[in-house]
């Protein structure tokens, strides 16, 4: 086996939680698309492994890919006319199956949902109890900015959450 293969399945075992998760955020809750994200954001990891230059850690870097990827479907699934993500989210909230985490972090995910996309990471990077200095790393803005940004996120999050 390669060192590439190695590092490779050395980093799925150790972030796949934590990509996964950002992916289910991002989503909005949709388990199924998270899961197909969170496969792309490794297929992406795999294609960049001779790229990374220990600039940051593999946890940053890992984190960039994931905010990329989940991106790049969200913009192109604006343009390819697709289902939004709001319905996918409320057709799947109707299907019980799939409730298994409970109401609450089903409405913690939608109030997620509607905000944008950068709050969106930012916050899934909170709640994954990652160092702020590590999130303004992948945000690409300061520890303070990212504080002040985090301030109005959680206040927001809770307009959102007293409003449903």
């Amino acid at each position: 086996m390669s060192n590439n293969n190695v590092l490779f399945e050395r980093l799925y075992a150790e972030f796949y939680p934590m990509v996964h998760h950002v992916c289910v955020g991002f989503m909005k809750g949709n388990r199924e698309l998270a899961e197909d994200l969170a496969q792309e954001t490794f297929i992406n990891t795999w294609r960049s492994l001779d790229n990374f230059k220990g600039t940051s850690s593999y946890k940053t870097w890992i984190y960039r890919i994931t905010m990329n990827t989940c991106l790049k479907y969200i913009r192109d699934s604006k343009t390819k006319n697709q289902v939004p993500l709001d319905q996918n989210s409320k057709l799947l909230s109707q299907d019980s199956s799939h409730q298994d985490h409970g109401d609450a972090h089903q409405e913690l995910y939608q109030a997620i949902g509607q905000l944008n996309e950068i709050d969106r990471l930012i916050i899934m990077m909170v709640l994954d109890e990652l160092e702020y200095k590590e999130i303004a790393d992948v945000v690409g803005i300061s520890e303070s900015n990212l504080r002040v940004k985090i301030h109005r996120i959680k206040k927001s999050l809770k307009e959102k959450l007293k409003n449903e």
